[in-house]
């Protein structure tokens, strides 16, 4: 008789929001994703709290397996998440949560298992052959949201391996010299300037803000969130520009890291990766990926792709915990 489906809570956990929801796996693959229910984590005191508050919304005993992804390190006996000030300590899941078995994972991680184990119909292509990612090789993944996240996937013929990174953090590379004007403005407020200062939601203001000095403007300071809104719509036009060279510069960025990690695929993912989704394929963000001088040619054959699944951080949380329990 054909075992029945491992049941899960799959958990990810941010800066703002905590997301709960019930997944199934099987055979090393996720077969179902319930709807998530979403907490603001600053309304709760711990994970043990918010999971509590997703209990009771459910009909039925929750799973006493948990899949759980951080916005932050996952090594260590106490776990500390970025802008959230809850703290978990590994060694007390199990009695605070009331499970038997979990899997912990960094939350970018969770998105590269993501890529993993996704149907093909939740990647969009941006450029590149249009073809499938292939089936075996290095997978580079980035993700601009509130930072710059990177990771990969080497995939075998049977399996795959997660691998998570702090690539986000080298040095920012200008390649012309608008670039320069930026790099220069940005070395007068930050002792280093790392690509997460240009490529990510916050960098998009940082961008900017050294666009208006080039243009010698007066600009009001403004949220992210509106400077986001108001690119997109293109009604500003030194918002737009900036917008430009922000994908810009994730087409240069993204082209480095596959470049170091021998990848033969690429993906897009994070917050801001779905906010520029459609305006990705018509900006410089493809000429800037494959223009590497000497290797121009290899790199115009390596697809790009876009993850779209609504909730990556769930999905990849529960493949995460289907491969460490070989559920």
């Amino acid at each position: 008789m054909k075992p029945l489906a491992t049941k899960l809570v799959a958990i990810d956990i941010g800066g703002t929001h905590a997301r709960f929801a019930i997944a199934e796996v099987e055979d090393g693959r996720v077969v179902s994703l319930a709807p998530e229910s979403t907490f603001k984590t600053a309304e709760h005191a711990s994970l043990q709290l918010a999971l509590e508050a997703f209990a009771a919304e459910q009909t039925e005993p929750l799973p006493r397996n948990a899949a759980i992804a951080l916005a932050g390190p996952v090594h260590g006996d106490v776990l500390k998440l970025t802008n959230n000030p809850w703290v978990i300590r590994p060694a007390l899941i199990p009695e605070k949560l009331n499970v038997d078995r979990y899997t912990l994972v960094n939350d970018f991680g969770a998105v590269a298992h993501a890529v993993a184990r996704c149907d093909p119909a939740h990647l969009m292509h941006i450029c590149g052959p249009e073809r499938d990612l292939p089936a075996t090789g290095a997978i580079t993944v980035v993700g601009p949201g509130t930072g710059l996240g990177v990771a990969y996937v080497i995939k075998s013929e049977h399996d795959y391996h997660v691998g998570e990174t702090e690539g986000g953090h080298v040095d920012f590379a200008a390649l012309d010299s608008i670039e320069d004007n930026i790099l220069k403005y940005l070395r007068n407020r930050f002792r280093r300037v790392s690509a997460e200062r240009v490529v990510s939601g916050p960098g998009l203001n940082n961008i900017y803000a050294a666009l208006a000095v080039l243009e010698e403007r007066t600009v009001a300071p403004i949220d992210d969130k509106t400077l986001w809104a108001t690119a997109l719509e293109g009604s500003d036009s030194l918002a737009a520009a900036a917008l430009d060279r922000f994908c810009l510069s994730l087409g240069a960025f993204a082209g480095d890291i596959a470049l170091a990690q021998g990848a033969t695929g690429v993906v897009i993912g994070g917050g801001v990766g779905l906010r520029v989704a459609e305006h990705l394929p018509q900006s410089g963000f493809a000429h800037r990926f494959v223009a590497k001088g000497r290797f121009e040619k290899m790199m115009s054959d390596i697809p790009v792709k876009l993850i779209t699944h609504p909730q990556p951080g769930l999905y990849g949380a529960a493949a995460a915990f289907a491969q460490e329990h070989k559920a």
